[in-house]
């Protein structure tokens, strides 16, 4: 860059931007995905880093023209490194990523940090936590997070380990970050109905023979979310369509199919609260 004003600040066209917005809460296939494509576009290069919104201008100031060194992610959690400091990232319920190539838009509304390179940017809005950390303050987060399916050697021996001592509902415990990481609504539920776990079952009572078996499905699931960018759980042979494109309608077993029946036994699906958050299952097949 040979100005002294940033791209942000000369840029006035915008060509089209792809959401990184998940909806409900992402899940952990949705941050990896982030943190590779970031990799991609970012990494080895000097970032223009801004706060329009002014509440991440003090370490926007910390970061900007600064080269990021690389992108990572653990679970729900995002870490951008740029020599000592790394910027971590949780989108809790609201928050969400716009990228795009060429000139970013002018901005609007509550844009928390963008990054612009050359030929590329990214805004974030509405994170829950967005914040500059030393390596000591991420290795704190990371110590409370359980095992992420998406590591490059998942091993989920400390998940069963955490499990097999709680007297805590197994559905509570997927959902808990500190035993699993990553593992969010969707995939809670997909899973325990895959291999027919009664959602209630204390952790204490899955063997470890249950167990396994859930956790290499688990891993797979979400490798298969990561390259695909979106989570299909049901076999082919158990959707309305059995060919082609798998629709939004085909591809849960009984996330957000309250009373609709069963792709396996025909009983209405259930809904019930789970510490505040909808808990979907099959009163017959996970009995």
């Amino acid at each position: 860059m040979c100005c002294a004003t940033s791209p942000a600040d000369r840029w006035r066209r915008f060509p089209g931007a792809r959401s990184w917005q998940t909806s409900p809460v992402p899940e952990g296939h949705t941050l990896h995905g982030l943190a590779r494509d970031q990799q991609r576009h970012f990494a080895g290069r000097t970032v223009w880093v801004s706060s329009p919104q002014g509440t991440f201008a003090a370490g926007a100031a910390m970061l900007d023209r600064q080269v990021l060194n690389a992108v990572t992610a653990h679970g729900k959690h995002l870490f951008a490194a740029f020599g000592e400091n790394i910027v971590h990232v949780h989108l809790g319920l609201f928050g969400k990523y716009t990228d795009g190539t060429g000139p970013p838009p002018e901005p609007r509304g509550a844009l928390r940090m963008r990054w612009v390179v050359d030929d590329h940017w990214t805004d974030l809005r509405g994170p829950t936590a967005c914040e500059v950390l030393s390596p000591p303050e991420v290795q704190a987060i990371l110590a409370r997070l359980g095992p992420d399916p998406l590591s490059r050697r998942p091993n989920g021996d400390d998940a069963y380990g955490r499990i097999a001592r709680s007297r805590a509902p197994i559905a509570g415990l997927l959902m808990d970050q500190s035993v699993l990481s990553g593992v969010g609504n969707v995939y809670r539920a997909e899973i325990l109905f895959r291999h027919r776990v009664v959602p209630y079952l204390p952790g204490r009572d899955l063997g470890r023979d249950r167990w396994t078996p859930l956790w290499t499905d688990l891993v797979t699931l979400m490798r298969q979310g990561l390259r695909s960018g979106r989570i299909v759980t049901t076999w082919p042979a158990d959707r309305d369509r059995r060919h082609g494109y798998v629709r939004v309608e085909d591809a849960h077993y009984v996330y957000r199919r309250t009373g609709l029946p069963c792709r396996i036994c025909g009983t209405p699906i259930t809904m019930q609260l789970l510490n505040a958050r909808k808990l979907y299952w099959c009163p017959a097949c996970q009995s």
